[in-house]
């Protein structure tokens, strides 16, 4: 069962049976320092989503010519348009050589394209300049998201895809935290708590705090990649790439680690099909060949273009709408960073959890958490705290149906175009956040609480119908889900 590389030379396992090792691991068999090396990425580029939620007030005031903080709302839709526009050119062209060149090495180009982005964005002197910044970054966030998640998919435990993917998501959830305090600290002038910081530092001697934001992000990416230089590369990918030799060195290594946790059990072999189909050298034109893959394509990028509509509304925009809503600046910061504190909960909890149901009852009950914190903001009127119980809730629900979504969606495409599949749906699927903002915005501040946060709430609910017609992936081989 091995191939033989001639008389006198050692023989290399088939891809077959390095597939079957792999297959019988039952946890993860990489060093933890991986999750945390994987993580630190995700940390960088969920601070750079969420950065621009209580920052850009300021950043617009100052870059933007008659902008004040209450007209700022019509403002923000063309930087997160263009940044997620950035999205999909990054993902489009630079996913797709992950699937020829290895994830490993585009996971340090694409965190290097991300890290120029944000340090643009620090010193830029014009509002033209910010979206241009703001356009390089979300070409390199696009690609990363797409290389992170089918990275970890192909190396996480097969019972356990979806809580390492949650588990690296917490890290996401520390970003957000970071950025959205972050800015809350170094963009908003010192309030008295509930309604703002006392000790924020926004003011007339100190007006830019939103460039120490970028700066920051810059510093995250600038480590992320030094330390993507100690992960190894996806046997999966090296099997493909009929590089049996590194991929059963790989796996060997991680068999290493998981024996430690208890003995192994037997490869089976009979398990094992369509593992190891060659790479193709057109991944767009092998996805869009196959019937199966067409549907997929269709049905998971109405499903991320539709839910992002809601995430990137209140991820990206929350204070803003907030402020729109007459609620004072600071007062807006504060509901919105207390907010996060729901999702890094969220993340944590449903890292313990995710695995107990299948990937796609989870975005019902996404959609019925944020509906339910949209009520509560409405309601609370002038009690601060009860803003705070919403802000929490919205956030812990329209983040609880991403990581194991993400991980649905990288399980249903095959490990010869995995990467360039992920980039259609999810990176494409972006530009729905963008065109959300742009279109809801201008009609938010016409609404009252209620109507504005449902209104953007009720688009997770046509997702969450959608995602039903997604197959059953949990705990199941992603070569029999995606031949």
């Amino acid at each position: 069962m091995t191939a033989s590389m001639g008389a006198g030379a050692v023989s290399v396992p088939t891809g077959r049976e390095i597939i079957a090792r792999l297959e019988r691991l039952e946890v993860w068999s990489l060093s933890y320092l991986f999750i945390g090396i994987i993580g630190l990425g995700f940390l960088f580029t969920f601070y750079d989503i969420f950065d621009i939620n209580v920052s850009f007030i300021q950043t617009c005031v100052q870059l933007n010519k008659g902008c004040t903080p209450e007209s700022a709302l019509g403002a923000l839709p063309l930087p997160v348009l263009l940044n997620l526009a950035g999205y999909v050119v990054g993902t489009l062209v630079l996913s797709p050589i992950a699937d020829r060149i290895g994830r490993r090495n585009m996971l340090m180009v694409t965190m290097l394209i991300t890290g120029l982005g944000s340090l643009y964005n620090a010193f830029v002197g014009d509002y033209a300049n910010f979206n241009i910044a703001r356009t390089i970054t979300g070409i390199g966030i696009g690609a990363d998201l797409a290389i992170v998640n089918t990275y970890v998919n192909e190396v996480a435990p097969r019972p356990a895809r979806a809580k390492f993917t949650t588990i690296i998501f917490i890290m996401s959830a520390l970003g957000a935290f970071v950025g959205i305090w972050l800015g809350l600290i170094l963009t908003t002038p010192a309030t008295p708590w509930p309604l703002g910081l006392p000790f924020a530092a926004a003011g007339p001697n100190f007006e830019s705090g939103w460039r120490w934001m970028y700066g920051v992000g810059a510093i995250l990416a600038v480590i992320a990649v030094l330390l993507r230089f100690e992960l190894p590369e996806s046997p999966r990918w090296l099997i493909g790439q009929h590089r049996f030799e590194q991929a059963d060195s790989v796996v060997r290594s991680m068999e290493q680690r998981a024996a430690k946790h208890g003995a192994l059990a037997e490869p089976r072999l009979a398990d094992v099909y369509g593992a190891v189909t060659p790479a193709s050298p057109v991944p767009y034109r092998d996805l869009f060949s196959r019937p199966l893959y067409v549907r997929r394509i269709v049905l998971l990028f109405f499903i991320w273009f539709i839910g992002y509509i809601t995430v990137y509304s209140f991820a990206a925009g929350f204070t803003v709408v907030l402020s729109a809503l007459q609620y004072p600046p600071p007062e807006a910061g504060v509901i919105a960073a207390v907010g996060t504190l729901g999702f890094v909960a969220e993340a944590a909890i449903m890292s313990a959890i995710v695995e107990k149901l299948e990937r796609r009852h989870w975005l019902p009950i996404a959609a019925g958490v944020t509906i339910l914190g949209s009520i509560v903001v409405s309601i609370a009127g002038t009690s601060v705290w009860l803003s705070f119980l919403g802000a929490i809730l919205i956030f812990a629900g329209f983040n609880l149906w991403v990581s194991p979504t993400y991980a649905l969606t990288a399980e249903c495409f095959p490990t010869r175009a995995r990467t360039t599949g992920f980039a259609l749906v999810d990176g494409v699927g972006h530009i729905g956040g963008g065109i959300g903002v742009m279109v809801i915005a201008p009609i938010l501040p016409q609404l009252s609480v209620f109507w504005a946060l449902g209104l953007i709430s009720v688009f997770l609910v046509i997702a969450a119908v959608l995602v039903q017609f997604t197959p059953h992936t949990r705990n199941r081989h992603l070569d029999h889900i995606s031949p």
